[in-house]
């Protein structure tokens, strides 16, 4: 079977699209052959014609498949241009910019292996499966070079920065925790103070010495603990700060980056031909509509 060069499911892709367009063309067809079937049916009724007949006859005709192909044509073209819409749409969501040459449109060996490629396709459509109508959105197309490695970085980078949120949560969780348990603490002080002051004679002077002790230490480990901790989530903030100017960065290369290679494709020889084509092509059309013009009835 002809191939096109895609992957299997780009393949598909454009084996559902080729269906369409068959399908959208013998409809045309079958409207064109009954503009035909009308005419023989409606006016073929005598046996001979005047000349003036004849014209006239062809002349309603000749509006009618005029009418239908241009219609055809129009739906076509906008049918293609939804089609470039969804494509293009898909890869801004991915942050790239796809080009097309126009000049490969014309292409004879391209048109060819297509046409070759529809014919195997659709000779042996009686022996393949029906393709599932599940629409499923298009993978992002694949990069090289400097825009492969900018999305790479950007994205490790996203991961990062996901990454250096859920520890600074996680610094918030335990700070707030240290608060909580301080004054905890703190009022565990309170209530012993208290309680020494009411039952002073109950209490020995070496027990209340021990226990300021220990609430001193206590306090000076929660306060270097909560140093720590304060000084861990000032790090883990300028880091995040750094990662999001890196980022910006980054995108701000990848942008001159997509800049100057748009502006040396321009330069290229490939360019000005087409150009240069475009340029010929747009002046036979206006040559041609200007003879045309010379032929058309007047109103």
């Amino acid at each position: 079977m002809a191939e096109l060069g895609l992957n299997e499911h780009h393949q598909n892709e454009i084996v559902n699209y080729m269906r369409f367009a068959r399908s959208k063309r013998g409809l045309r067809l079958k409207t064109v052959d009954s503009c035909f079937q009308d005419l023989k049916e409606s006016r073929l009724v005598e046996e001979t014609f005047t000349i003036d007949e004849v014209s006239e006859v062809l002349s309603g005709l000749r509006a009618v498949v005029h009418s239908e192909v241009e219609s055809e044509l129009i739906h076509t073209a906008h049918t293609n241009v939804l089609l470039l819409r969804q494509l293009f749409s898909q890869a801004e969501k991915w942050f790239l910019k796809l080009q097309t040459d126009i000049s490969e449109l014309e292409n004879r060996e391209l048109l060819e292996q297509v046409a070759e490629f529809e014919k195997a396709e659709f000779i042996s459509s009686n022996k393949k499966p029906i393709i599932d109508m599940i629409k499923p959105k298009l993978a992002p197309l694949n990069e090289s070079g400097t825009a492969e490695l900018l999305n790479k970085e950007i994205s490790r980078l996203q991961e990062e920065n996901e990454k250096l949120k859920s520890r600074l949560k996680t610094v918030e969780t335990q700070a707030t925790n240290a608060l909580d348990e301080k004054s905890r603490l703190e009022r565990q002080v309170r209530d012993l103070q208290l309680d020494q002051g009411s039952q002073k004679d109950l209490v020995q002077t070496p027990d209340v010495n021990n226990l300021e002790n220990t609430v001193a230490a206590l306090k000076s480990e929660f306060q270097k603990t909560l140093n720590d901790k304060t000084e861990s989530q000032k790090s883990l903030e300028e880091n995040l700060v750094a990662t999001k100017h890196h980022l910006l960065r980054l995108q701000e290369q990848l942008s001159l980056a997509e800049k100057e290679l748009e502006k040396k494709f321009q330069q290229t020889a490939a360019y000005r031909n087409m150009k240069e084509i475009l340029t010929k092509k747009n002046d036979q059309i206006k040559d041609l509509r200007r003879r045309l013009a010379k032929y058309e009835p007047e109103d």
